[in-house]
């Protein structure tokens, strides 16, 4: 018998009951769907024996069949199409421009035949009416296998670009090789590329004809004619991004160094001309994140030692390091979000404990504030941290407690204080139940299937919510059901039972919704034009077929949805199927100004009318549909909003630094660990002193007046910790080999000089009788080489057979050439050693001006002076 309290751990993946190969996996503006051969019955368990902690007897759902006329629009407006004789075991669909109609579908059927050769084929389709027609032009490409991790890869925006991406043998001397298109896909034209892809080609965001890419022998390549041609930037690389402008940055090896990113020393490097120069902004890193207008770098000052973070705002021209605790090799962090105005860090907590502490940061990234305790993270990096888009400032997460169990928590004020969700009025709780309310079902949730989508919110569909979750102490195993906030989830009530897909059309005017199963026939899909209140069912095929997924356009602006499945037949084939349901001539009305009425944001009612509504220092009052009204917002549609001014309250500010707000609670009290401390940080090399009360304002907030702590940052006439000194290591290094050659420059220098005396002023020379062989030595020849900077041997050479006799000049000669050469080897070895941490700027043949031909002509030039002096 199982517990009605069972809570959902890590132990319970086995305990669950959806199939992820069958839910899809979603991008911007792809799609992957994929079927599995079902070797046995499986049948998703409804509810345990024993019951859950919350009860549906209150929930009565308000669903109906449609009327016979809107069936019969519907009808009409229905659109199926069946991939006849295509075996394809996998769909990978994406749009391609914004509102153009037009999709690319490639099906894919492979067979792993080696690690590095796939045996397989794919179809290439295509459509101009969003799905309702689709026409094989697999031809365009000469029926070319293509891949199917990254095979098809769309321009940003109206672009019109596609590449597909060819699947070859990476045996395949030439490299891989791509197809591009100017056109949405009507035409195509192949390239052979000089290397083999290991990623999805990255487009630049403005000027699509810009494209990065690593190779799968990590070298970044670089194209500024759409992929006509290729130019390699650097070797080595581990990881790079687009940044502002042309702005490229990526992190490197040093000499190919393996496991360089493991060890903390990788060097992030960047170009801000398209490879032709480069600059080294950081070294000793771990990784680094682009992410809003902050470079971020996790960095090792010195081996052994744990990680920290540095922040630069300022494309890598200087770094702080974040006052954060530092990590060690066993934990890490997160950014969960990021914009131009700051940044959610996860901190991960020592040992295995599948949790950590949310942090905020100032608006420059460096001073931190703590947010949220034991926020859930989980070893497989899954994290439920969502940003509800519909609202702004209201994010949703889980935390894992004492117990074990895993609790929702909402905030409406980026992170300024934590509640847990209110309890939907249309479901009663469990009579044992103590602290009862909703709880959403996140990315942890999925991968251990036990829900089939994330929590959907947007932007153009104001306060809207759709999310799994279950009522009770606690998130618990059993089956989900869809709850719905149309207040950006400061309440919410349930709208279907059980798992579904589900999306939004027309800005949220219209929400449609297929029940989930994994092996069960569906035929039917749900809608909605009142946020869920009411629901209309309608049968879209005569034929079930097994339901893999939702398909619309990216956005909420179309009126268009498929639904993708397959129709099993004998063996393991079977008949991919789209269904497209075209709803713009069943909602023939365009809404018009008494469609719409104003609702002010965040309001909660509580009877303090001058703050109520206040978020972030404002009031926004929204125009936004009535439930009521069944109409068309259209494409055109805009959200319109009107803004007005608050005074400042607590809830305007977060904590500062060194002080932290505990759960359902207004006050920042000040941390433990911090007590009878001076709050010092380190602000561009300089020590700041922060003066405070414990309060700072949320970054973006636009209160005025009111509630105004003291609050002052005072430089302290003492340098700190930069960035800079991230390189003190290496720098000792450099120090101790420039050291140790100035003492071998001395010891020659008074060796040249005793032998010069003992010849001009002691005179003569040996006597005959001393007799031995000196080798010669010359300066060995520096040549340039692919894999290192310098490569300079020491040469030897007799010149004569046996034992010889030599006078005094051309012993002194030949310990002078000796000494010299030894310091033009120690010379190379100190620009080795620059060379492995930036090749670019010390190395003789790839920088000629750089220091190298500088201290090694000084070398060349006491050469010069000794010889002169002995000749």
């Amino acid at each position: 018998m199982v517990s009605s309290q069972q809570k959902l751990r890590r132990s319970l993946v086995s305990d669950s009951h959806y199939r992820a190969e069958s839910t899809g996996s979603v991008t911007d503006r792809s799609r992957t769907f994929v079927r599995k051969e079902v070797k046995q019955p499986f049948n998703p368990r409804v509810k345990r024996d024993v019951g859950s902690t919350s009860s549906s007897a209150e929930f009565s759902p308000c669903v109906s069949p449609v009327s016979i006329q809107d069936f019969n629009k519907l009808k009409q407006n229905t659109h199926q199409h069946a991939f006849i004789d295509d075996d394809g075991s996998s769909v990978v669909l994406s749009w391609v421009g914004d509102g153009t109609g037009i999709i690319l579908v490639l099906t894919i059927f492979n067979v792993p035949v080696t690690w590095f050769f796939d045996q397989g084929s794919s179809r290439l389709y295509r459509s101009e009416d969003s799905g309702k027609t689709f026409e094989d032009i697999s031809n365009v490409i000469k029926n070319t296998y293509i891949r199917k991790e990254f095979g098809i890869n769309v321009g940003p925006s109206n672009s019109q670009r596609v590449i597909l991406t060819a699947d070859v043998a990476l045996t395949r001397e030439q490299g891989g090789r791509i197809f591009t298109s100017l056109d949405s896909g009507k035409s195509f034209d192949f390239v052979d590329l000089p290397f083999h892809p290991g990623q999805p080609i990255v487009y630049h965001s403005s000027n699509p004809d810009y494209l990065l890419v690593s190779s799968i022998d990590n070298i970044l390549w670089l194209s500024v004619d759409f992929g006509k041609h290729w130019t390699k930037i650097h070797e080595n690389v581990q990881a790079f991004s687009w940044g502002p402008g042309i702005t490229i940055f990526f992190s490197t090896h040093p000499n190919d160094t393996l496991d360089a990113d493991q060890r903390g020393e990788l060097l992030l490097k960047r170009t801000e001309d398209l490879g032709r120069t480069f600059s080294t902004v950081s070294n000793n890193m771990f990784s680094f994140g682009y992410i809003g207008r902050f470079l971020i770098t996790s960095i090792v000052k010195k081996q052994g030692e744990p990680r920290a973070l540095y922040i630069s705002s300022d494309q890598g021209d200087t770094f702080n390091q974040a006052q954060l605790p530092s990590a060690t090799k066993e934990q890490f962090y997160s950014v969960l979000e990021a914009d131009d105005d700051m940044i959610f860090m996860h901190v991960d907590e020592p040992g295995d404990t599948d949790f950590g502490m949310v942090y905020t940061s100032d608006d420059r990234g460096v001073l931190y504030s703590k947010s949220l305790e034991r926020h859930l993270f989980a070893a497989s990096g899954k994290s439920d941290f969502t940003n509800v888009t519909s609202l702004r400032g209201v994010y949703l997460t889980n935390v894992l407690d004492q117990d074990g169990s895993i609790r929702s928590v909402i905030t409406y004020d980026r992170g300024g204080e934590w509640n847990p969700l209110n309890k939907p009025a249309d479901v009663k709780c469990a009579s044992d139940s103590k602290r009862c309310s909703l709880h959403i079902h996140g990315e942890y949730s999925i991968s251990n299937q036990l829900a089939p989508m994330l929590p959907l919110s947007d932007p153009s569909a104001v306060g809207l919510i759709i999310a799994h979750g279950d009522v009770g102490d606690s998130i618990t195993a059993v089956k989900s059901d869809v709850y719905i906030s149309d207040d950006g989830g400061y309440s919410w009530m349930k709208t279907l039972e059980g798992p579904h897909h589900y999306t939004l059309l027309d800005s949220g005017g219209l929400i449609v919704a297929v029940e989930y199963y994994t092996d069960i026939p569906i035929k039917t899909v749900k809608f909605s034009t009142d946020e869920g209140q009411c629901w209309q069912l309608y049968n879209f095929t005569d034929k079930p077929i097994i339901f893999a997924g939702l398909a619309s356009e990216p956005g909420t602006k179309t009126m268009n949805i498929s639904i993708w499945g397959y129709m099993p037949e004998a063996g393991y084939k079977a008949t991919w199927v789209s269904v497209t349901i075209d709803f713009e001539q069943l909602l023939t009305r365009d809404c018009e100004d008494d469609d719409y009425v104003n609702w002010l944001a965040h309001s909660t009612d509580e009877g303090d009318i001058a703050n109520d509504g206040c978020v972030l220092g404002y009031k926004e009052t929204f125009r936004r549909l009535k439930k009521k009204s069944v109409c068309i917002n259209g494409r055109d549609y805009i959200v319109e909003k009107e803004q007005n001014p608050c005074l400042c309250t607590k809830l305007d500010y977060m904590c500062d630094y060194g002080y932290y707000r505990q759960e359902n609670s207004s006050e920042c009290v000040e941390q433990p660990d911090f007590k009878d401390r001076q709050l010092e940080f380190c602000l561009l090399g300089n020590e700041e002193l922060l003066m405070t009360t414990g309060y700072r304002k949320i970054p973006g907030d636009k209160c005025a007046g009111g509630f105004t702590p003291k609050r002052t940052e005072e430089q302290v006439n003492k340098r700190c910790g930069t960035a800079e000194q991230i390189q003190t290591s290496k720098s000792k290094e450099i120090t101790i080999v420039l050291a140790v050659s100035a003492v071998i420059m001395m010891i020659a220098l008074v060796t040249g000089a005793f032998l010069i005396i003992r010849k001009y002023v002691c005179g003569g020379r040996q006597v005959n009788d001393l007799k031995y062989q000196v080798q010669t030595y010359r300066y060995s020849s520096l040549r340039e080489d692919d894999d290192r900077c310098i490569d300079g041997e020491l040469v030897a050479n007799e010149t004569n057979a046996g034992r010889g006799f030599h006078d005094d000049s051309d012993e002194v000669r030949a310990l002078i050439y000796f000494i010299i050469n030894f310091l033009n080897f120690l010379g190379r070895i100190f620009f080795l050693t620059h060379c492995s941490y930036e090749k670019s700027l010390f190395c003789l043949y790839k920088n000629t001006v750089g220091l190298a031909v500088r201290h090694l002509g000084f070398f060349n030039h006491v050469s010069s002076w000794f010889l002169k002096q002995v000749a």
